[in-house]
């Protein structure tokens, strides 16, 4: 019998208790534990896990005198029940979107490049818009944020491609490219100079983006380019908000996209330094699941935002 044969037969026999009880075991690592969050007894609770396990012909636990451990074919079943779970939870929420005004929950994720130029403005008008949508914004580095859409976290990323951006499992619409630029605190030493050179930067304190952001890492192929081996002083932090309260306190620079610097300009809190990078950022994407539809929330601020960032389609 072919393979997808036997899906439908698999699909009837799980439950959404056991997938429940899945992601609770792997949270608990403990039966007793996750049986109580689910509350039924600790007997049915084996009873569900053994059915799981059964169905697929596989362990999915291991047990230990102490808890237990999700073997490597229950930590496929448990991201994938996470998964389901998370978009189950929404499922109320997109039947009704429609019936009294567009509403739901609009979960975005975003680098802090994107907030100034995309983010905010196009977020702006979709509230006053769509007020009853509940949107929540979670902005971190874009590795960070892939994972996130990745386990359905959130609903869409304006983000930059990352290594683990695989081929075929997002679908990606580039919305904004820009330089990176070098910031300081508006008093900073340097701030006053006509032009800033390689060598001033290298003696200041630095605080950057964790290696593995792309920010990053166009940052360390400059010095890597311009031969630089002297060991920077180097803070690492993926917070904007912490990166802009040290910058104002201390000597530390930085680099940001141009966007973002801007948007720190104008309110009197950093600078950009007389120092040509030469660097482009690789472009700021909308990316959002390839096998996940979005819902109605989703989907309007999506047109929304690709409306305001001139993005065909």
């Amino acid at each position: 019998m072919p393979l997808s044969a036997e899906y439908p037969s698999l699909l009837l026999r799980l439950r959404t208790r056991q997938l429940a009880l899945l992601s609770l075991l792997d949270a608990e690592r403990n039966l007793g534990r996750a049986a109580a969050a689910l509350h039924i007894s600790q007997p049915a609770a084996s009873k569900l896990l053994q059915q799981a396990e059964d169905t697929f012909g596989v362990a999915l636990f291991e047990r230990h005198a102490r808890g237990m451990t999700p073997t490597p074919y229950g930590e496929i079943l448990i991201r994938y029940a996470r998964r389901m779970l998370t978009d189950f939870g929404f499922v109320r929420e997109e039947m009704v979107a429609l019936s009294s005004g567009l509403r739901g929950t609009l979960r975005v994720g975003s680098v802090p490049g994107a907030v100034p130029e995309l983010l905010a403005p196009t977020l702006s008008a979709y509230k006053q818009l769509h007020p009853r949508v509940a949107v929540s914004v979670i902005v971190d580095t874009s590795n960070v944020m892939i994972r996130q859409l990745a386990r359905g976290e959130v609903d869409l990323v304006l983000g930059r491609q990352t290594d683990m951006h695989g081929e075929g499992d997002y679908v990606s619409v580039p919305l904004l490219e820009e330089a990176l630029v070098v910031v300081a605190r508006a008093q900073h030493p340097l701030a006053a100079r006509a032009s800033v050179t390689l060598s001033d930067l290298v003696g200041m304190p630095w605080i950057l983006q964790p290696p593995g952001s792309p920010q990053r890492s166009r940052f360390d192929a400059v010095l890597h380019e311009k031969g630089v081996k002297t060991r920077l002083n180097i803070t690492e932090s993926a917070s904007t908000l912490v990166t802009t309260a040290m910058l104002e306190i201390s000597d530390m620079v930085a680099i940001m996209p141009a966007s973002l610097a801007e948007h720190y300009g104008r309110q009197g809190v950093l600078r950009v330094l007389p120092f040509d990078l030469s660097v482009r950022l690789p472009p700021i994407y909308l990316i959002t699941r390839h096998d996940h539809s979005l819902s109605p929330a989703a989907a309007r601020f999506v047109a929304q935002l690709r409306s305001d960032a001139g993005s065909p389609g």
